[in-house]
């Protein structure tokens, strides 16, 4: 085998030549192989990847917003540690209120502590006694204001209010607060009708008021959004600049989701409103509600759903956000994060909106007007989540059918079943400058004293969802305090200075000095039984007063004062000379019999009835005069009223009443015994004028009438059956000024026809006043001016007396030199309209209110009322008077306002000797502490009694 290598050899030399290549074959198969399974792996992993959707761009803008929507509204956790408010208007110096007497708020309304106040940078910095040390960086820029122990409190706080969207005075074109193109209008807003321009932002700045909730009017079932102001003027001089906290909605249709929330607030109405302006029975306007409801509700859960998938990574076919631009503040308020105001008065509303609450699971922040919320407390917390507030008017009632049972005891009952109560302006219906008067008045009538106030302070800041910057006297607080001329509840609390931000809001405010007493707690009366009949009668407890027999005799006992008309002026008749300055009045059959000491009294009056006054009075019984007392049970509710008369500058008056010459007589339509009435005489009110219900220029014949009687053939109803000649020369929308005034110098000057000519020939002679309706200073003067023509012609002084009158003091001395007489109504004035708008508003703006001004001009002065309802409140009203002119008015001259003057100015006859009495416990009638319990009625020879 030569020629042939070995198999060993040639398998060595093999593998010594080969290995190398051998390996590297072997590598870049295993390279291949796993090349091979890293592209399978791949495929696979592309594939999946091919299926599962990207995350889209804007992702995390999704999630941001997704998560948003689980927050609540709020301040933030650092909130109270901020160097400075928001509102901060720079140059604002600090201020130093020294010696106060802070009510803080704190504490359910308890907390009193005596120190000072450190204002800076629109917050409050400091409360206390604070040392010259601490104070020694703000140097000359310090502004001290020392209050020597007067009360300070949080500004106040109104949690209704229509200030801007219903401006004062009113016009067409300033009118925004109802849309009337839907009853469901969520997407509205009251901001974009706020004007600037109103004339009672000063006014209610004057009150105390330093932050208002603007709510849409109450047309519509959802009237639209309500917004939080400041009332100052700012340098902007904007809406946007007023509003506090404004939701980050305000800008931008959908706001930066990584923003916190704050409060937005809603309005929603039910019952009498929306169903008479859309025709809509309640079953209409609570389906409106649901449908609303269903339809945000829906898309909440349409936002829930696709959330969780965003929340979850899950992209596929996502979309976009749901969300409807008109629904979306309804949206919010499924969410819990809007605070819901209700306009709702009876119970048979009240428990559709609680069943609605918790239909779609929404909290209601409260309920408005609410007149028969004391009498379902249980009902109201029901109502999904928190129980809502009920914010209510102290007195104002009875206007209409759903607010017939109103109670002044509601805000009593309501607090002892723990439900939140505060008190509202609904401003302009009630004029805002007088919110913490209401407060007053809740508390006169059984509201305890830290309620009363956290009614207008802490607890509307706290259900506005400001609570957390607003409504206290805190650390880190807004810097919104008043200093007040007298305790916060007493009758007539004026603000010495507003500040508002920290800036002090009164120019030289004119400040009058009140007794110490007036800086004290006042003292109310026990009205216990009066509330439990209130909710014993569902709001109708009996009012007519208890009769002493005929030949029965009373003794009053622990009398203080005796004031009695003497010819036809008031005087005080006893000046108690015994040691404790107290003495007894007997009366028998409605007539006094002997005042003086009790042993002298008790003899003249054997088997007598005693009645404690324990410190009270005996005075004249008020006169009410400028409403439709007498002639309305419920204003709104024309089967309860007289009605309108004819009016011949108008419409021909039909013949059958004797054409244009007619004249109609208020007497022929009395009707006795309304609740208003009733009330009014239960609170020192005996009698009223009442002229016929007319809404131009032709009134008719008033007459007087005992608000005590239930029907006219009644001994004693009928006072005096006409008592003078009533007209109006207003800016009525026709006919003109200029036309009114010639159709009554014609009256007075032509040629006498019919009824109408002989009662107008009384006017010239003399015999009987003529009364004329006129706000105007230029119709004032231009009826004086007829005044003369006609008393230079007929050589007759005429009777004239000029009621309303709310510009008359700018005529206060060609008044008095006229003789006209004046009968202010309203009592406190407000530019209600344009021949309104030049008031005089008294204290703190200026030094003189209307009524000071007139009198110091020989002016006679009456006051008046506008509503049946207020007539009960004239004894305030009058006090108010007297307590505003500072000492100007003696207490005679202050019933006078209310009693004679308005019998003299009207045309009332009324002997001294038959002139009814009241008797007062605790104080006399003007008093914030006495209570009426009886009237000793001369002319009905007997003596009425409640609760004596």
């Amino acid at each position: 085998m030569v020629g042939k290598n070995p198999p060993h050899r040639i398998q060595g030399r093999w593998s010594s030549l080969y290995q190398p290549m051998y390996q590297l074959r072997i590598l870049l198969g295993l390279g291949l192989l796993v090349l091979v399974c890293l592209s399978s792996q791949l495929t696979t992993t592309t594939t999946f990847y091919s299926k599962r959707p990207q995350r889209p761009l804007h992702a995390s803008a999704i999630i941001s917003r997704c998560r948003q929507l689980e927050l609540q509204p709020g301040p933030t956790e650092k909130f109270h540690q901020r160097s400075h408010s928001d509102r901060y208007e720079e140059g604002t110096r600090p201020v130093l209120i020294k010696h106060a007497k802070l009510w803080t708020g704190r504490k359910n309304g308890t907390e009193v502590i005596y120190g000072d106040v450190l204002l800076d940078k629109g917050i409050i910095k400091s409360i206390g006694h604070l040392s010259d040390a601490s104070l020694t960086r703000y140097g000359s820029k310090l502004v001290v204001l020392d209050v020597d122990g007067a009360w300070v409190t949080p500004g106040i706080v109104d949690i209704h209010s229509h200030l801007g969207d219903a401006s004062s005075p009113a016009l067409s074109g300033s009118e925004d607060d109802n849309s009337l193109k839907g009853t469901i209008q969520p997407w509205l807003r009251s901001l974009d009708g706020l004007n600037t321009h109103d004339d009672a932002y000063p006014l209610s700045i004057a009150g105390g008021v330093t932050t208002s909730l603007i709510l849409p009017g109450s047309a519509n079932a959802i009237g639209g959004q309500a917004f939080v102001i400041k009332l100052r003027e700012t340098t902007e001089r904007s809406p946007s600049s007023m509003l506090l906290e404004p939701p980050y909605h305000v800008n931008t249709s959908f706001p930066n989701p990584n923003l916190p929330p704050r409060w937005r607030h809603m309005k929603h109405a039910c019952g009498e409103n929306p169903s008479a302006v859309y025709k809509d029975t309640r079953m209409d306007t609570i389906w409106a509600f649901r449908q609303a409801y269903n339809t945000a509700t829906q898309i909440k859960e349409r936002q829930d759903e696709y959330c969780s998938r965003a929340l979850s990574d899950d992209w596929a076919d996502l979309g976009d956000f749901p969300e409807v631009l008109q629904w979306e503040a309804l949206v919010d308020v499924v969410r819990g994060r809007v605070k819901v105001n209700i306009h709702c008065y009876e119970a048979v509303d009240l428990d559709g909106i609680v069943r609605l609450s918790n239909e779609f699971k929404f909290p209601i922040a409260a309920f408005h007007h609410a007149s028969e919320a004391y009498l379902v407390p249980d009902l109201l917390k029901k109502t999904y989540g928190k129980t809502p507030a009920i914010a209510l008017f102290a007195t104002n009632s009875r206007y209409k059918r759903e607010a017939y049972r109103a109670s002044e005891f509601a805000p009593h009952i309501l607090a002892q079943h723990g439900l939140t109560v505060l008190m509202k302006s609904d401003h302009p219906v009630m004029n805002s400058r007088y919110l913490l008067y209401e407060a007053q008045q809740a508390h006169y009538y059984g509201l305890a004293e830290n309620l009363a106030i956290a009614s207008v302070t802490s607890n509307s800041a706290e259900v506005m969802g400001m609570g957390h910057r607003i409504g206290y006297l805190q650390e880190g607080y807004d810097a919104d305090l008043v200093v007040w001329d007298s305790h916060p509840l007493a009758l007539g609390a004026t603000p010495s200075q507003v500040f508002i931000d920290g800036i002090p809001q009164l120019e030289s405010p004119h400040v009058v000095k009140k007794p110490d007493n007036f800086q004290r707690s006042p003292r109310v009366p026990n009205f216990g039984d009066d509330a439990q009949r209130a909710i014993m009668y569902e709001g109708l407890p009996p009012l007519a007063p208890k009769k002493a027999p005929l030949d029965g005799t009373v003794v009053f006992i622990n009398v203080k004062s005796l004031y009695q008309k003497k010819e036809g002026t008031i005087a005080q008749v006893l000046v108690p000379q015994v040691t404790n300055g107290l003495s007894s009045v007997a009366v028998r059959n409605g007539s006094i019999v002997c005042y003086g000491q009790h042993e002298i009294c008790a003899k003249e009056a054997m088997g007598f009835q005693t009645i404690d006054l324990e410190g009270g009075s005996i005075s004249p019984g008020l006169v009410s005069f400028g409403s439709q007392l007498g002639l309305q049970h419920i204003e709104e509710e024309p089967s309860t009223n007289d009605g309108a008369l004819f009016d011949p500058l108008r419409r021909p008056i039909p013949a059958i009443l004797g054409g244009d010459s007619a004249i109609v007589r208020a007497v022929d339509g009395l009707q006795y015994g309304s609740r208003d009435a009733l009330l009014a005489y239960r609170a020192g009110v005996t009698t009223a004028v009442t002229a016929p219900t007319h809404k131009g220029f032709y009134g008719g014949l008033a007459t007087s009438f005992s608000l005590s009687a239930s029907h006219r053939l009644e001994k004693g109803a009928i006072v005096q059956e006409i008592t003078g000649v009533h007209m109006s020369v207003r800016h009525f929308s026709k006919p003109s000024i200029s036309t009114q005034i010639a159709a009554l110098r014609r009256l007075l000057l032509g040629p006498a026809k019919g009824s109408a000519g002989n009662w107008f020939k009384k006017v010239k002679s003399g015999e009987v006043p003529l009364v004329v309706e006129a706000h105007s200073a230029d119709i004032i003067a231009t009826l004086i001016i007829l005044k003369k023509e006609v008393e230079h012609q007929t050589k007759n002084e005429i009777r004239l007396t000029i009621t309303g009158a709310t510009e008359s003091h700018l005529l206060a001395k060609e008044l008095g030199e006229a003789n006209v007489g004046v009968i202010l109504s309203p009592s406190r004035p407000f530019p209600y309209t344009w021949e309104d708008r030049r008031i005089l508003p008294g204290p703190p703006i200026t030094k003189n209110s209307a009524i000071v001004e007139l009198i110091n001009n020989n002016v006679v002065v009456g006051i008046g009322c506008e509503e049946i309802w207020s007539a009960r409140n004239l004894p305030f009203d009058i006090a108010w008077a007297a307590i505003e002119a500072g000492g100007g008015l003696s207490k005679e001259e202050a019933f006078a306002i209310g009693s004679t003057n308005i019998e003299k100015l009207l045309g009332v006859r009324v002997e001294d000797d038959q002139t009814d009495l009241v008797a007062t416990r605790g104080g006399d009638l003007l008093s914030y502490e006495s209570r009426v319990v009886a009237v000793i009625s001369p002319r009905l020879q007997s003596v009425h009694t409640f609760n004596a």
